[in-house]
């Protein structure tokens, strides 16, 4: 089994890295592997609504970028965990346009994320950690992933490279996080021809706006 962390610090071994660190510490001490993509100090274009993964649904983005890549990696793994810096009390910008393009490209092709676990993780000087780390549970929640949760929010505090490093409750919460995701993957894998897989809901859409 394979955990894919995605870093969207733009500083490869800040106090995002090693948050992911702790955990994939954690996952690897269960057997489990853990590959850390860094995303964040790419330039990467948001969204732009063109529909064209709708149109195509050929699991790519239109936007003909590493994107692309990085969400067939998402689709390989068994677990996401999903990594930010906090700017302006949310995500930093390329990783939710990473996000954003990665998760409806999923939506428009049978939602390949479905039933992943998911955990998110976050990097914080003082405040908007929780913002930040509720905004990423979102990607998780509304594309029917497990979250994995820990003793604490997730979150990590430090500025300057490594000062993440000090914060032992914070590193404790995000090594929780790998040893969670690691016992549910094993309950899942576990659990496999055994208890049959929920079929996926109807896709029914309402609008509000007559």
């Amino acid at each position: 089994m394979k955990v894919l962390a995605i870093n969207g610090s733009p500083r490869p071994k800040g106090n995002t890295y090693h948050a992911i660190r702790a955990a994939a510490d954690a996952l690897e001490e269960a057997g489990i592997s853990c590959e850390i993509l860094h995303v964040g100090h790419k330039a990467v274009h948001g969204c732009i609504a063109c529909q064209k993964c709708h149109e195509m649904r050929n699991e790519r983005c239109a936007i003909d970028d590493e994107v692309n890549d990085w969400i067939q990696h998402m689709k390989a793994a068994d677990g996401i965990i999903l990594a930010s810096p906090v700017y302006y009390t949310g995500i930093a910008g390329t990783m939710k346009a990473v996000c954003d393009r990665a998760f409806y490209v999923s939506g428009a092709n049978g939602n390949f994320f479905r039933l992943k676990p998911g955990a998110a993780l976050v990097a914080v000087r003082r405040s908007g950690g929780v913002a930040t780390f509720d905004q990423l549970n979102h990607y998780f929640t509304i594309s029917e992933m497990p979250v994995v949760s820990s003793c604490y929010w997730n979150a990590i505090h430090g500025l300057e490279p490594g000062e993440a490093l000090g914060d032992g409750e914070g590193l404790n919460v995000a090594r929780t996080v790998g040893v969670n995701m690691a016992w549910l993957l094993k309950l899942i894998e576990h659990g496999r021809g055994t208890l049959p897989t929920p079929a996926a809901p109807p896709g029914v859409r309402t609008n509000f706006i007559r």
